[in-house]
């Protein structure tokens, strides 16, 4: 892993960075950025997948300097994929969280500035554990979209074996060829599995972060 490549943490910072930015602050161009934001989920996955190919491509401006000046690679490899998978869930992700951010009762906020606590502080015991369902439920849904994601990542990283095949994908193979019935039904009864797994977790997870706000 290089420098470039964010873990799962760093990439939920990223996102609840972005929803406090957009739910807290106005500034020049705010509705150009959550436009752009929000823009994958309006746009064709494909559109996605063809611009992230025109920007990270190996010709991109993007993927050529990454490329040239990294050795870091995203088209046709298994690094785009994820790549597409978490530009199309990202705005799921921030819309649940700026809301549930935007829904904090800000006076709750001003009561422990007049305490005496600063403002990294305040974020940290008050507004970080009221915003922890809606962060909870944005991680559900970002990774409902990027378990369920065709459209984007096979045209932005092909449909490779081993390599850039997802679940949908390779789904989409089985029942493209003869006998792949008995393929593509077991990889739907693996996808139903884990996504019902996941919202049961989130679920749980939800019921465990209330009751404690609630004490």
């Amino acid at each position: 892993m290089t420098w470039l490549e964010l873990s799962p943490d760093e990439w939920n910072a990223v996102r609840l960075a972005v929803a406090l930015l957009l739910a807290r602050r106005d500034f020049w161009g705010k509705s150009l950025v959550n436009g752009l934001v929000h823009l994958p989920l309006v746009l064709p996955p494909v559109v996605t997948g063809y611009l992230l190919l025109l920007t990270f491509g190996k010709r991109g401006p993007v993927g050529s300097f990454l490329n040239e000046a990294f050795g870091i690679v995203f088209s046709f490899r298994w690094t785009g994929a994820a790549l597409a998978c978490a530009v199309m869930g990202f705005p799921l992700m921030v819309r649940a969280i700026r809301l549930s951010i935007e829904a904090v009762d800000r006076r709750l906020e001003a009561a422990a500035s007049t305490l005496g606590a600063n403002a990294l502080w305040v974020f940290l015991t008050v507004t970080l554990p009221l915003t922890l369902p809606g962060i909870v439920a944005g991680m559900i849904l970002c990774f409902a979209k990027a378990m369920g994601e065709f459209g984007a990542t096979i045209t932005f990283v092909s449909n490779i074996p081993g390599e850039t095949q997802t679940l949908p994908s390779a789904i989409y193979t089985f029942t493209q060829i003869p006998g792949g019935d008995a393929g593509a039904l077991r990889l739907t009864a693996i996808s139903v599995a884990i996504s019902l797994a996941a919202l049961m977790a989130s679920e749980v997870l939800a019921r465990r972060v209330g009751r404690r706000i609630a004490a």
